[in-house]
């Protein structure tokens, strides 16, 4: 497995009936620990309805430019904070919105490549304290077929992974159009404290607003045009994250 592990896992191994046949998951344990230094995560374009009441949801360049031929490729973020490092909605051991994102739900498990043929398998992370051999709940049965807990946990995370090539897709079409442009977020405290918050890209209104008709109907029926609607909306948020960090 590589090492370039995604935000709030460590050791990634897959899944194995015969290795990990008496694994089990304490699922007790409170896995924000792994977020609190997270000052925003991945969001699927699934979740921008229930999200964009809490957080502002922006867009930033992701991936080599050297290996997309140097096209443009974006991801849609929640931020969580204005400074690095921190995640203002952790207080004590919950999380303080009403929306948890599914990045955060669906580990310590998540689908992963595993080799160069870019073949994907259901992963944990195994440097995650809540994994046992003698206490927690069995991810596998007496038998050695994976338990009902392992199968939800699978179709959580397979789910979302197909979540993840919409948004892509979602993403890659906003790009085509030309409909995000650079943003920059500055904000001063009660304190007087300077927030400044850049590199993240937002929907650009002027060429939002001169898109041909047939676009728009196009963009309405893919439902493109409400999940630019919902992160015209989150930005708003941005505002209350300054009241966070206060």
């Amino acid at each position: 497995m590589s090492n370039n592990n995604p935000p709030m896992y460590g050791n990634l191994v897959p899944i194995n009936t015969q290795a990990h046949r008496t694994l089990r998951l304490k699922t007790e344990l409170n896995v924000l620990e792994r977020t609190a230094k997270l000052n925003s995560m991945f969001l699927a374009v699934l979740e921008f309805a229930d999200a964009c009441k809490d957080y502002p949801i922006v867009f930033v360049r992701t991936g080599d430019p050297a290996k997309t031929d140097g096209k443009l490729v974006v991801a849609p973020l929640v931020v969580l904070g204005l400074k690095p490092d921190t995640n203002t909605f952790i207080k004590g051991d919950k999380w303080d919105a009403s929306y948890v994102p599914a990045y955060v739900r669906r580990f310590p498990f998540m689908m992963a490549r595993i080799d160069q043929a870019q073949n994907m398998a259901m992963c944990f992370d195994a440097s995650w304290e809540g994994f046992s051999v003698t206490d927690g709940t069995p991810l596998f049965d007496a038998d050695g077929q994976p338990a009902e807990f392992l199968k939800n946990a699978k179709e959580f995370v397979e789910n979302y992974e197909l979540e993840v090539e919409r948004t892509r897709a979602a993403c890659d079409e906003l790009v085509a159009l030309n409909l995000l442009q650079e943003m920059r977020f500055e904000a001063t405290t009660p304190s007087g404290e300077k927030l400044n918050v850049d590199g993240f890209l937002a929907v650009d209104e002027k060429k939002l607003a001169e898109l041909d008709d047939a676009t728009v109907v196009k963009l309405h029926r893919n439902g493109l045009l409400a999940l630019l609607e919902m992160h015209r909306l989150s930005l708003r948020n941005m505002g209350r994250l300054v009241g966070r960090h206060a």
